[in-house]
């Protein structure tokens, strides 16, 4: 059984021995995960941090729901041919390099998803605003619901391999899943998420619109202005 300490949050922990379990084989490829009741008696956590959970283990491409069924583990888990060493992510310059390289490539799916994308398409980005809505006015993180919205732009587009770099890379795309990010020009958690959600609404406009340039465009400052704050951290003198 996991230790479940406090250096990193229930769903961390969590996340990490399914994981874990996953490559030692104990759960298979193809198997039914435990009951969502089964990991809350087990790890005596609560059904958000389940749930937050098998979103995370989803968006690294581990798992699968099947409605109605359960939570599979993926028969074909992706290769990790490409690797950035997560280590190395608690430098600024490198998070500024993982930026870089989400910038070049979001800017193209978000266009790409505004032409291609359906309904379906649309409920999942819908659903993860609204569940990052609710996570900010509880006061809680709402990074897997970012992922969440995101991995569901990539999805719209059609194209396996948008949605296997995002499998990936997971919450290694999100700065603030590794610094306070809102911290770097004095905002409050809140202040910072609500306006990172404010710019996800005029993405998802802009891919509801079919507006290829406008989603462009949006997604262009909503990860420009990440990227804006992270060289502004790297260029403020060390207080000592």
């Amino acid at each position: 059984m996991a230790d479940f300490g406090k250096k990193e949050t229930l769903t961390d922990q969590l996340v990490k021995e399914v994981a874990q379990r996953i490559a030692a084989g104990r759960y298979k490829r193809g198997d039914k995960l435990p009951t969502e009741q089964e990991l809350i008696a087990e790890f005596n956590v609560s059904r958000t941090v389940v749930r937050e959970a098998v979103s995370n283990l989803k968006a690294k491409g581990l798992v699968q729901s099947q409605q109605g069924v359960g939570v599979f583990v993926l028969k074909d888990i992706p290769s990790n041919a490409f690797r950035i060493e997560e280590e190395n992510l608690e430098l600024v310059e490198e998070i500024l390099s993982v930026m870089e390289l989400r910038i070049s490539i979001e800017l193209e799916v978000a266009a790409l998803a505004a032409i291609r994308r359906d309904d379906e398409d649309l409920g999942k980005m819908r659903d993860a605003l609204d569940l990052m809505q609710e996570t900010i006015s509880r006061g809680e993180s709402s990074i897997h619901p970012d992922l969440a919205f995101h991995r569901a732009i990539a999805g719209a587009t059609k194209n396996k391999h948008f949605l296997s770099i995002f499998n990936y890379l997971g919450e290694v795309l999100i700065p603030r899943a590794r610094m306070q990010t809102h911290k770097l020009n004095g905002a409050t958690q809140q202040e910072y998420l609500k306006r990172i959600s404010q710019e996800h609404q005029q993405i998802y406009l802009a891919i509801r619109n079919q507006d290829p340039d406008a989603a462009r465009a949006a997604m262009r400052l909503h990860l420009g202005s990440s990227r804006d704050r992270l060289r502004l951290a790297m260029e403020k003198p060390s207080s000592g």
